[in-house]
């Protein structure tokens, strides 16, 4: 029997990232965010915040990872409870592990604070940027993800575009259609236009919510019609068939509380 992890969680299989282990940076904090969104499995945010601090000490992280058993990871994923950017050791963090593991490394953000040099700077040295754009003007952005109120939806688009302008990390764009969205595609691929990802994630909230989730048919029309309009991007949605593999976490319960986006 292992001793519990405190800061990592999973494995999970994951229709982005296959199998999946999970950092959680914000982890001494319950659902602290900048964001609050009405499809969010964890309910709402317990304490809004856009400081960055550190929250997890790097010396406790490395601990746990050294003591991971031989388990098969294709990426350590930052993502867990709350906004991984918020941790401002998060490009320390990325970087020791580098020098001890060989999987390749993804942070899930909600793009609240890509607009930061220094978080931008932080997240290139990870081998994947999955940024999220649930929303396509500053009123929506309201409506569905809630965020704190420093945080402005001018703000979010222009830290993407700035990302994408001055790094090669691979860029995909997670985009959660629900019913308050799903009429505006066209708003979508002009901000993807912009930004110039490299790939597109069309998702909606299969995960337990009090949000409904699109069918199966309103995904894929979404996709065609991304597909037709975004010729040089990579366009996937939650839907897409999928080997799914068993994957054992760690321990079941940490990764159930945690698992918001993976």
């Amino acid at each position: 029997m292992h001793k519990k992890f405190k800061y990592i969680y999973g494995p999970v299989f994951s229709w982005r990232l296959k199998s999946s282990l999970g950092i959680d940076l914000v982890s001494l904090q319950k659902k602290m965010c900048n964001f609050n969104c009405i499809y969010c499995q964890l309910g709402p945010t317990k304490r809004y915040t856009t400081e960055r601090k550190i929250y997890v000490p790097l010396k406790e992280l490395i601990k746990e990872l050294e003591r991971l058993p031989e388990i098969k990871i294709d990426y350590i994923t930052f993502s867990g409870s709350g906004e991984p950017t918020l941790a401002r050791n998060l490009g320390e963090v990325i970087k020791t592990i580098k020098k001890i593991r060989k999987e390749k490394i993804a942070v899930l953000t909600n793009s609240s604070l890509m607009d930061k040099e220094e978080v931008r700077k932080d997240l290139s040295l990870a081998d994947f940027v999955i940024a999220k754009l649930d929303a396509y003007s500053p009123d929506s952005l309201q409506k569905i993800n809630s965020p704190h109120g420093k945080i402005e939806f001018a703000g979010i688009l222009d830290g993407m575009i700035k990302f994408k302008k001055e790094y090669k990390t691979r860029l995909a764009l997670r985009i959660m259609f629900i019913d308050k969205n799903k009429d505006n595609v066209n708003k979508f691929i002009y901000l993807t236009n912009s930004i110039k990802p490299d790939e597109v994630q069309i998702n909606t909230p299969l995960r337990t919510c009090n949000i409904k989730p699109l069918s199966r048919e309103e995904v894929f029309k979404i996709k065609e019609i991304f597909v037709s309009a975004c010729k040089e991007v990579e366009i996937v949605s939650v839907y897409d068939k999928r080997l799914f593999k068993e994957v054992v976490p760690l321990n079941e319960e940490d990764t159930l509380k945690r698992r918001t986006m993976q």
